[in-house]
């Protein structure tokens, strides 16, 4: 497995990036706990949640694809897309206060790729119990 690994580190770094963000505004008189009634520090917080609500269930499943052997650009198509649809969403939440933009393709893309990348594992799994058999 060599493709799913590039997309992984790439959208650790995402999510370092929103992370630091939070840990910023919790610094010397912030908030330990929560938002402390903080609408800006609010939105950083559900966009690095939002982020670690989808991202590993859909790269679980992109690698359960790579693993099945499906062809590296699908991989690579499936990855790129997660990537951008979580640099969408991430800077519209945590980066901005009213990029709509970013927040609607980056939730739009998300659940595309979990129709998509649902089915495909679904029929992965199809495919392999019919050519070997139940297990």
């Amino acid at each position: 497995m060599s493709i799913t690994p590039l997309y992984t580190g790439l959208l650790a770094l995402l999510y370092l990036a929103l992370s630091y963000r939070i840990v910023v505004m919790r610094g010397p008189g912030g908030p330990s706990l929560g938002d402390g009634g903080n609408p800006l520090l609010l939105r950083r917080i559900r966009g690095h949640g939002n982020f670690a609500e989808y991202v590993p269930l859909i790269l679980l499943m992109i690698a359960m694809l790579e693993l099945g052997r499906q062809p590296g650009w699908l991989i690579h198509a499936l990855g790129a897309t997660l990537l951008l649809a979580r640099l969408l969403h991430g800077y519209a939440l945590s980066f901005t206060e009213a990029f709509k933009f970013g927040r609607w393709w980056g939730t739009a893309l998300t659940f595309l790729l979990l129709l998509v990348c649902g089915a495909l594992c679904i029929w992965q799994a199809l495919r392999v119990q019919a050519l070997f058999g139940a297990l």
